[in-house]
């Protein structure tokens, strides 16, 4: 059997256990949250290194993207530092590869058409990858990295502007304390006080799209016919965005006993499944694993049956 261990920075409320089985191996893929405990994950990765196949690293990122540079997260680097035999990775692998896939088949196998659609990405560099495709599919995209990052209310409308900003801004908020930019602990089960002009690009999308967490910050009541494009959803989120109108939620990763696991996890899956310890896969190498596993996103379409939602 095939052991898969994220260990995150985020709530143990949102802690799950599943066995399945991948292409004919058995897996146990478990996830533990630290309550925002950087020194406990630490312990945890360094003392079960060796004990599985591979970590995901949780709540967290270690990497972030734009255009041409990856950005490192300090404080991410140092939850690791110590671990010598178990590969430990935070899902950026799986987000330029699955997610860029993912808004590829919603077009060609569901027909939803992007084009024109106003999409609010809310951490871009943290999902360029899913950026790059709205793009591509002539979405009309907002960058909310300011505004769900930092809490400055200011969207950013193209890569090239992305580019830009990022080029300044990463540098300094990827050697700042990760609580500083992305919320861990008990802050994930919270929505902040909604401030009206951080609703306003909620109510303005068509599409709300990227990692929950950060979709959750600012969470309005109503979410009327909004489409939400996202990951780690619990059973909670998904009755919540129900009862708040939302219309469609699709996300990236599979259903797993009830719970779509975050892209750390399933890419911890994969690298897992490829039996390499010793180097990152290459996005080749990710493509040929996800085609042969035929991962599809989950699509939930509220609108089907309202209180008895049914899955496409």
């Amino acid at each position: 059997m095939k052991k898969v261990l994220s260990i995150s920075l985020g709530s143990s409320k949102r802690d799950h256990l599943v066995q399945t089985k991948i292409l004919g191996e058995d897996f146990l893929i478990e996830r533990r949250g630290t309550d925002g405990d950087k020194r406990k994950a630490y312990r945890l990765f360094t003392e079960l290194d060796g004990q599985y196949d591979a970590f995901g690293i949780g709540g967290i990122d270690l990497y972030i993207y734009t255009i041409n540079n990856r950005y490192t997260f300090r404080d991410a680097r140092k939850l690791i530092k110590d671990v010598r035999y178990t590969p430990a990775v935070d899902g950026s692998g799986l987000k330029n590869t699955l997610e860029r896939m993912v808004i590829e088949y919603l077009e060609d196998k569901l027909g939803m058409d992007f084009r024109q659609k106003k999409v609010l990405l809310v951490a871009a560099v943290d999902r360029f990858g899913m950026a790059e495709s709205f793009v591509n599919c002539n979405a009309d995209i907002i960058c909310g990295d300011l505004i769900f990052g930092l809490g400055i209310p200011v969207g950013i409308k193209s890569l090239k502007s992305l580019h830009r900003v990022a080029s300044i801004v990463a540098p300094i908020i990827t050697r700042a304390p990760i609580e500083w930019v992305y919320p861990t602990g008990n802050k994930q089960e919270n929505s902040i006080k909604i401030k009206e002009k951080y609703a306003k690009y909620y109510r303005d999308a068509d599409i709300i799209a990227g990692d929950f967490l950060f979709i959750k910050r600012y969470l309005p009541d109503s979410l009327e016919d909004k489409i939400i494009v996202t990951n780690t959803v619990t059973e909670e989120n998904i009755k919540e965005l129900e009862q708040r109108g939302v219309r469609m939620l699709i996300t990236t990763t599979p259903e797993l006993n009830g719970r779509s696991f975050g892209t750390n996890v399933m890419e911890a899956v994969l690298v897992a499944l490829s039996g390499v310890k010793d180097r990152e896969l290459k996005q080749e190498e990710y493509i040929e694993l996800l085609r042969k596993i035929n991962f599809t996103p989950r699509v939930i379409d509220f609108t089907k049956a309202r209180n008895n939602y049914e899955y496409v």
